[in-house]
């Protein structure tokens, strides 16, 4: 049972691990052990999630999200099996706690009468700077 939040868990059941060989430093161990997880949790239909929490993660742009909406994550920092699985749950956690917080709605506001004053002098400036670099073709 994983606890995102007190009432938040997910289910053992709902969770896939696929274990493979991970790449990297580690002789000929590497060759031999399956230490690399991959953890498969479907958040489409994940009973274990509130709908808002889902609809949070699934409009994530997210490259772990298959079309599907399967997050995948892969977990290949260590190099035993254990502390990779275990790595693969906790980033899993991160990503599910993200998504409970809800962002704050942003308030829309006006340019102040100062700002729109300085990009009108700016633009002025600008505009005096182009004028005298062009030169009057009609006196040749």
């Amino acid at each position: 049972m994983l606890t995102v939040t007190p009432s938040i868990t997910i289910s053992e059941t709902e969770l896939v691990e696929r274990f493979t060989r991970a790449d990297g430093p580690g002789g000929q161990h590497v060759n031999r052990t399956e230490s690399a997880v991959e953890l498969r949790f479907d958040v489409a239909s994940s009973p274990s999630l509130p709908d808002e929490v889902r609809e949070r993660l699934l409009a994530r742009r997210d490259r772990r999200m298959t079309d599907a909406g399967v997050l995948v994550i892969q977990a290949r920092r260590f190099r035993d099996q254990a502390r990779n699985r275990d790595d693969a749950r906790e980033r899993l956690v991160e990503i599910i706690f993200a998504a409970t917080l809800v962002p704050k709605k942003r308030l829309a506001t006006k340019p102040t009468r100062a700002s729109k004053e300085r990009r009108l002098v700016g633009k002025a400036q600008r505009s005096q700077t182009k004028r005298t670099r062009s030169r009057d073709w009609s006196r040749e």
